[in-house]
């Protein structure tokens, strides 16, 4: 099976309020997607499984809209949100204490199946929350690592509670410039495998609990190569990190994850992408990159048809 994920960021937010989305409502936009997806059949593609991760304004008008559609018509089409919070809402608990979270309890209230989880965005954002408290984290390796580590136990938590309410997980793991550092390539590897490694034993722990028959995947985000003007990493560099990843995933957790690269997938890539033996798909923001930057099926449609299945 390829998995398809589409990152659908600040879509909720129309142009005049500085998103972008097309539309005065985002709403109405994110129904007309949906619906566009499965004119075009692409969930009933063979060995093709599409998951649209939403912000939550828009995730029961994405669900309303498929849930209106027959099974047979739109095949494997999901719905996912963009993480969920560590803690969750629980019987005879807390119910409340949640302002500002997203609780797996609500996501799948609204009908999501999916979760993305450790985005590279909330790593950062859970990095610069430690650097206020200490911003000697930046300078000293050992606090940097113990940042890190918290970073991962955080992320940790948020799979746990996803998993409790049967949602299945994007793990998203990457390196940075600075964590990839200098000198030949193989020295590189030797960092990266280090950096991925503790990302995945630190955020996966306990997973062999939890998991039954709820789905894996993992999201490879090399942080460095995205971004306007960022040279992506070249197909044997893909290759490497993603075959380390379900190598390493399988020994620690008796797991064999799908890994799909979270760099970006394109119209320009995909086919190189699709080539490498432990891909098992890509990740999807955009489908226009210039001029009027945006997401469209029918670009979505030629990033699937040219996927070499």
């Amino acid at each position: 099976m390829k998995r398809i994920f589409i990152n659908l960021k600040r879509f909720e937010v129309p142009k005049n309020l500085g998103g972008i989305c097309t539309r005065g409502d985002p709403g109405e936009w994110i129904k007309e997607i949906i619906q566009k997806t499965v004119d075009f059949e692409l969930g009933k593609m063979k060995e093709v499984e599409i998951t649209y991760l939403l912000p939550e304004s828009l995730i029961m008008k994405a669900f309303e809209t498929l849930s209106g559609i027959s099974s047979k018509e739109r095949g494997r089409i999901n719905i996912g949100c963009q993480g969920v919070f560590k803690d969750d809402i629980k019987e005879g608990g807390n119910f409340g204490a949640f302002t500002t979270s997203r609780p797996a309890a609500s996501m799948v209230s609204i009908g999501c199946s999916w979760s993305i989880i450790g985005h590279s965005e909330e790593r950062r954002w859970l990095q610069e929350l430690m650097t206020e408290y200490d911003p000697h984290i930046n300078h000293d390796k050992e606090r940097s690592m113990k940042a890190k580590k918290a970073v991962n136990t955080i992320i940790n938590k948020e799979l746990k509670s996803a998993y409790l309410r049967d949602l299945n997980v994007l793990l998203c793991v990457g390196e940075s410039a600075e964590e990839r550092g200098e000198g030949s390539l193989e020295q590189q590897y030797e960092n990266i495998k280090a950096v991925i490694g503790s990302q995945l034993e630190q955020s996966l722990d306990g997973i062999e609990n939890l998991l039954g028959d709820k789905q894996l995947a993992i999201g490879y985000e090399p942080i460095w190569a995205i971004g306007p003007g960022k040279t992506p990493p070249n197909s044997e560099y893909i290759s490497f990190i993603s075959s380390f990843i379900k190598d390493y995933v399988k020994s620690k957790f008796a797991v064999v994850p799908d890994v799909v690269y979270g760099g970006g997938l394109k119209e320009e890539n995909v086919q190189s992408i699709s080539k490498i033996p432990a891909i098992d798909g890509g990740l999807v923001a955009l489908t226009r990159f210039t001029g009027d930057i945006g997401f469209e099926p029918e670009g979505l449609r030629n990033i699937v048809l040219k996927y070499e299945l």
